[in-house]
């Protein structure tokens, strides 16, 4: 029974942990950072096809 209560006193810890960090991250806001990474290449082909 005392390993059951550990273990879920431990799990709780990691989601209040995985939530925090989340939060911490929206807040620094990186995934925006990372979406404009990623549309880059395409924004750059887009305008090389109108231009002709």
């Amino acid at each position: 029974m005392e390993v059951l209560i550990l273990q879920v006193f431990v799990s709780l810890l990691l989601v209040a942990g995985s939530v925090l960090l989340f939060v911490f991250t929206c807040r620094q806001r990186d995934f925006d950072h990372a979406d404009r990474l990623a549309l880059l290449p395409i924004a750059d082909d887009e305008n090389e096809v109108t231009k002709p």
